[in-house]
């Protein structure tokens, strides 16, 4: 029946299920001011359902089926007239034949998850890093050590790519172990100007590539491409030294902090809340020598200090990098994503002035370094 003003149905038949019985009611339904009421033919009110109650279930399009929220009975009304429905969508606001709500809160959780999304990538390019940044100094020796190693373990795998195991390692053989000795020399020299809380553990490994790595803990890795490349002692220590001083400004540590944050991060998103590829990328992270500029410039300074404490030429670094920074070898390389070399040149060579220096080996020395992966 329509209201004589607005025109809009206030009554109309429905099929009623009590939910406490399988029987089926045919019923008068007549919306009141604040709830519908559902009688049966007799006139007897089966039920009264206050509209902030009422609820759209599942029907096909010809139907408006309705059920009562917290109810304990699974009690619903079907109706079939499609205006009489139309009257009770708008009493009921939790009824949305339009689907207009329904896109409302499609809207409104895209929206929300483009907002998380943004705020995971603004921590990402900016909260993380400056996190690790303050927590590196923080870290405990033993626990730094321990992040080495495990980063070691996948830069070992990531390098080796021959399998070659121990052999991967120059300085090991008979014929190799003067190499060794003359690198220890050198390595120590450094070491002992540079004061650092922790010894330093080198290593020459079987690359081809012009250059050198810092891991977390104080591990040092030169590659035979860069002894190869250099035409004495001095230019090996000023690669070492710029690599200590990534050592101990901790830089590879807060790779590895950044890398396992980054690695949460996205497995918020992503649904991946193991984070077991932290090390991995860190890893990646450091063999690619994608550190910041501020970083590369910091380390080149302070090799170039190191040098001049120990009396070596720190021009020899500025040197080396003049070697290796137009490299086009694929792989890695000492200069990748690092500031421009001819601006790093003059850095070092300011520092490095004019005084007298020791050289790192003598001739016969150098000799055995250059054969230090002969085998």
């Amino acid at each position: 029946m329509p209201d004589e003003v607005t025109g809009a149905m206030t009554s109309g038949a429905g099929i009623y299920f009590d939910g406490s019985t399988s029987l089926r009611h045919d019923a008068v339904v007549t919306l009141g001011s604040s709830s519908l009421q559902i009688a049966g033919h007799d006139g007897r009110l089966l039920a009264q359902w206050p509209y902030d109650e009422i609820e759209g279930l599942a029907a096909p399009d010809t139907m408006l089926r309705l059920g009562r929220r917290g109810s304990a009975l699974l009690e619903r009304l079907e109706i079939l007239d499609p205006q009489f429905a139309a009257s009770i969508d708008t009493r009921a606001h939790n009824v949305d034949r339009t689907g207009t709500q329904q896109r409302r809160q499609r809207a409104s959780v895209i929206g929300w998850s483009v907002a998380a999304t943004v705020s995971l990538l603004l921590v990402a390019t900016f909260g993380v890093p400056a996190i690790a940044g303050r927590l590196a100094p923080l870290l405990p020796a033993v626990l730094e050590r321990k992040l080495g190693d495990a980063v070691n373990m996948q830069v070992r795998g990531i390098l080796d790519t021959r399998s070659a195991g121990a052999a991967f390692e120059c300085g090991t053989a008979d014929s190799e172990k003067p190499g060794r000795a003359a690198l220890d020399k050198l390595v120590h020299r450094l070491e002992a100007t540079a004061a650092l809380p922790a010894p330093l553990r080198s290593f020459v490994v079987r690359r081809p590539e012009a250059n050198a790595i810092a891991l977390p803990g104080g591990q040092v890795y030169v590659f035979r491409g860069l002894i190869e490349k250099a035409d004495n002692a001095d230019e090996v220590a000023g690669v070492i030294a710029h690599e200590i001083g990534h050592v101990a400004h901790r830089d590879g540590t807060k790779a590895v902090l950044q890398a396992g944050g980054l690695s949460f991060l996205f497995g918020m998103l992503l649904g991946d809340f193991v984070g077991g590829g932290a090390v991995v990328i860190a890893a990646k992270t450091v063999l690619q020598s994608s550190y910041t500029r501020e970083a590369e410039a910091a380390a080149d300074a302070y090799g170039a200090e190191l040098m001049n404490k120990a009396n070596g030429n720190a021009r020899a670094l500025a040197t080396m990098l003049g070697k290796i920074g137009g490299a086009t070898e694929p792989g890695m390389k000492i200069l990748l994503d690092h500031p421009e070399t001819n601006a790093r040149i003059a850095a070092i060579s300011k520092i490095a002035g004019a005084r007298p220096t020791s050289p790192f080996l003598n001739a016969g020395e150098w000799a055995a370094l250059k054969r230090i992966c002969a085998r």
